[in-house]
């Protein structure tokens, strides 16, 4: 028996039921709420459409201990093509001060000359490891947050700041502001640290210091017996995965002498 076929109908009938499927399919699409782009790992990258390149970029900068502070350095970064970024921009929630940095303050002209931004000489300097919040809060780009996170990193350990050079090391401080600071302020009274020997040093020893990990640990150790010995801080440079923008911090609880 022969059937005859209504075509507007099966039209019709097909064109609802892509338009159901069409509806289903965004039905279950993951959904996105507000988070920080410096977050983002594997997984969430490849949920939110980046391709394995423009991930491993974002995670490489941000091992570098770098982090992206606007919509524009994320695409500089990560190189996502604009019509992902228009996607994805809207959900990205950076810090409140970011966002909402507070205005700058124009220099009093009667505060203390002690905190203009004209660098001061060591005897003039107060001692970053006795100043307050509320001193740090005069230099031009500290505010409470910064402030409040600089004790916090000096009061970690019993005896707070080895040297200036840690300050690298509080979140949220540019280059810039560290160098404002530096100018009005610097470790007078470091902390005491008992200096590592590099080349006796142990994996356990080793991840005691900031930014190596067991791997970085089991690299120095595999390198060290490959040259016999360390003589320099240089030569650790080509251990890998070693945080070379760390070094000068790491620096500060190693010496180099040779087991003779």
């Amino acid at each position: 028996m022969d059937f005859e076929i209504n075509k507007e109908e099966l039209a019709n009938f097909t064109k609802e039921i892509d338009s159901l499927r069409q509806v289903q399919l965004e039905a279950s699409k993951p959904k996105l709420y507000p988070f920080n782009p410096n977050y983002i790992t594997d997984f969430k990258g490849a949920s939110l459409g980046m391709s394995n390149q423009e991930i491993d970029r974002l995670l490489a900068f941000r091992k570098q201990n770098k982090w992206i502070n606007s919509t524009k350095q994320f695409q500089e970064v990560t190189k996502v093509s604009d019509s992902l970024l228009n996607a994805l921009a809207p959900f990205f929630k950076f810090p409140e001060w970011i966002t909402n940095p507070k205005p700058k303050i124009t220099t009093n002209r009667n505060l203390s000359p002690n905190y203009n931004n004209q660098p001061k000489t060591y005897s003039q300097k107060q001692d970053l490891n006795t100043a307050t919040a509320q001193q740090l809060q005069k230099i031009n780009g500290v505010g409470k947050v910064l402030s409040d996170r600089i004790i916090k990193y000096r009061n970690k350990s019993v005896g707070g700041f080895i040297a200036d050079i840690q300050l690298q090391d509080v979140y949220g401080l540019t280059p810039e502001v560290i160098e404002k600071i530096t100018n009005q302020f610097t470790v007078k009274t470091p902390k005491a640290v008992k200096e590592l020997n590099i080349n006796t040093a142990t994996v356990d020893d080793l991840v005691t210091v900031p930014h190596i990990d067991y791997d970085v640990a089991h690299n120095i150790i595999e390198q060290r017996t490959l040259v016999e010995g360390f003589s320099s801080i240089n030569q650790l440079k080509k251990v890998k995965d070693f945080p070379v923008n760390k070094i000068k911090i790491i620096e500060l609880y190693l010496h180099f002498e040779k087991e003779k």
